[in-house]
């Protein structure tokens, strides 16, 4: 399982309705799906050998990670340190190969039911460590609007590859 952690000031979503389901009639309308203020925007990307035991390892990685700033400007602190939110979007490009060709290969992304399962069992898992959760759409199209304090980034790949 890999995420992408982003410190963020604020933070939201919005998804395209789909055309059987366009809001009063307007074409191309988008819903609102979840915004935060300071916290977490994480991306997770859930691969075909990932289990439980990977989500329970990011999410605690990630509650716990120290990158917010404390009274002497040090990365000291952690969300739950400060009480601040997390938006979780499922991103199954996280798991692109592109070392061969133009186009990258999405082999090592988990079949959408079994991602589906283990996107929601990592937001659980990040609300049963303490920390409030917005969740993105699972298989949308979506529009995220962000801003990066810092900018600070961070990768994480529960099997340690990176």
């Amino acid at each position: 399982m890999r995420a992408v952690v982003q410190r963020v000031s604020e933070a939201s979503i919005t998804y395209k309705i789909s055309d059987s389901l366009q809001h009063n009639g307007v074409e191309g309308a988008e819903q609102f799906c979840g915004g935060i203020s300071d916290g977490l925007l994480v991306y997770i990307g859930v691969g075909v050998d990932d289990s439980e035991g990977d989500a329970e390892y990011l999410a605690d990685k990630i509650a716990h990670l120290r990158i917010f700033m404390d009274d002497c400007e040090k990365m000291n602190l952690s969300i739950l340190d400060l009480g601040h939110e997390a938006l979780i979007v499922s991103q199954f490009t996280l798991l692109a190969d592109a070392r061969k060709g133009r186009r990258p290969s999405y082999s090592q992304a988990a079949e959408p039911s079994r991602a589906r399962a283990l996107y929601e069992f990592f937001c659980e898992e990040m609300r049963g460590q303490g920390v409030h959760v917005q969740m993105g759409k699972f298989q949308e199209i979506m529009r995220i609007r962000y801003i990066n304090e810092g900018p600070v980034t961070i990768l994480l790949d529960s099997k340690k590859a990176f």
